[in-house]
């Protein structure tokens, strides 16, 4: 089997040398992927105990069309997913477009002119600059009067409780906390470094709404930010929660209040949850969470995959081949363009969609550079799948995550070296 192997790896361009290169780091990963299993069998079970807690039923899977009333998939998928994150209440749907679109929802909902918005880890995702209006877009929360304040990490990764401290005045309304890195090269954030981050802020100002950007997140660990204190967490279906089948949409759980809130904010005051139909889609819902601790699994291995073989061709990678880790992100600093553009065309090139496309650099809308994304997916944009993305501009890094399977998220990691390899992108004397 393993000569088949290896010769379908040639066909699909692999060489021997690479293939060798990664066989090896693999042998010393075992044990480490034995914990990956055991952590999404727990998480499995907690999903399989909400799903029959709340009685999934052939119904639930049907939807409706129109105005959505009384759609019990959709009431019971939002009140499974209260479960699965210890929430009093969630607001799960099709409507909500993509992350960026349920973090500005849970931010425009449950602030108000006057309020202030704290972050206290730091400058957050690039697309989030225009919502919070750090650059000047229609819409945004600067639009409303609603200020903005940060606080950066300190050097070493670590919060600057100090300054927090400082920052924390009579018009902080709402904390938010970004627990993956973003297009930054700083580390993720554990959920045990949050509920400490949260605790600090609610002893600080006990009523401040504490949010936490779990996008990438979900399952990685067997406790979520809701199980430390956080009143609100969010996030995409179309990344970890979605499990690669939902075609769309977005989740935040979190208090009552808090969710209520983001239902009136995104159908209208005096409709709330009652609206919005599901549209045929709930299955795909219902499954992709089901599924979605062992696709998340499957994801985690092929970052530390990742972050395994580049540390060992010379380049810096966030997290490090070591560290213990909390989202699906894998971050390879090149410091240079070519590098970057070499390891995404390599991505693209293993996709089971569009492979035969080659990714270039492009002015894409809510950043501020030029950004090259590698995503051959069946939902488009989709980043539980193999993809891998970066700006254009220093430090020239690289964030990779995703695969559908494991196998899958091995061969695309394989296939951005063999990419570095061709194009001479390596510092490792076993690819001269």
């Amino acid at each position: 089997m393993q000569t088949e192997l290896s010769t379908l790896y040639r066909s699909l361009g692999i060489s021997e040398k690479v293939q060798a290169f990664g066989e090896q780091v693999l042998e010393e990963l075992k044990d480490r992927f034995e914990q990956i299993d055991l952590v999404a069998e727990y998480n499995q079970m907690k999903v399989l105990k909400a799903m029959q807690e709340h009685q999934v039923s052939e119904a639930c899977l049907l939807g409706t069309t129109g105005y959505g009333y009384n759609d019990l998939g959709r009431d019971t998928l939002e009140a499974v997913y209260a479960s699965v994150f210890h929430t009093e209440d969630a607001l799960v749907r099709p409507q909500i477009t993509c992350g960026t679109h349920a973090l500005a929802l849970a931010l425009m909902s449950n602030l108000r002119p006057g309020d202030e918005l704290l972050s206290p880890v730091g400058k957050p995702y690039d697309t989030l600059e225009e919502v919070i209006g750090i650059r000047p877009s229609k819409g945004s929360l600067a639009e409303y009067g609603i200020t903005y304040r940060q606080v950066d990490l300190l050097e070493d990764g670590s919060f600057d409780f100090d300054n927090i401290r400082q920052a924390i005045n009579e018009k902080t309304r709402l904390v938010t906390i970004q627990r993956s890195k973003g297009y930054q090269t700083r580390p993720t954030l554990s959920v045990s470094r949050i509920g400490q981050l949260i605790a600090f802020i609610k002893e600080i100002k006990p009523d401040v709404i504490c949010m936490v950007d779990n996008c990438y997140g979900e399952f990685v660990e067997t406790i979520e930010p809701s199980d430390v204190g956080a009143d609100m967490v969010v996030g995409s279906l179309i990344k970890n929660p979605g499990g690669g089948l939902a075609p769309i949409g977005g989740y935040i759980a979190g208090k009552r209040e808090y969710v209520e809130n983001a239902a009136y904010r995104l159908t209208s005051p005096g409709l709330g949850k009652e609206v919005g139909a599901s549209l045929g889609i709930l299955k795909d819902f219902y499954q992709g969470l089901f599924l979605a601790p062992i696709v998340t699994a499957g994801a985690l291995k092929g970052a530390i995959f990742a972050a395994n073989l580049y540390e060992r061709q010379g380049f810096k990678v966030v997290p490090n081949s070591t560290e213990s880790r909390h989202d699906i992100i894998q971050a390879v600093e090149f410091g240079t363009p070519e590098g970057v553009i070499a390891f995404c065309q390599g991505v693209q090139a293993a996709a089971p969609i569009d492979s035969h496309v080659t990714p270039e650099p492009w002015d894409m809308p809510g950043y501020d550079a030029k950004v090259i994304m590698a995503a051959g997916a069946f939902v488009s944009g989709s980043s539980i799948e193999l993809s891998a993305d970066g700006p254009i501009k220093p430090p020239y890094a690289v964030y990779f995550q995703g695969g559908l399977t494991w196998q899958h998220a091995k061969f695309g990691i394989l296939k951005s070296l063999q990419s570095c390899v061709d194009k001479k992108i390596t510092v490792s004397k076993f690819f001269p």
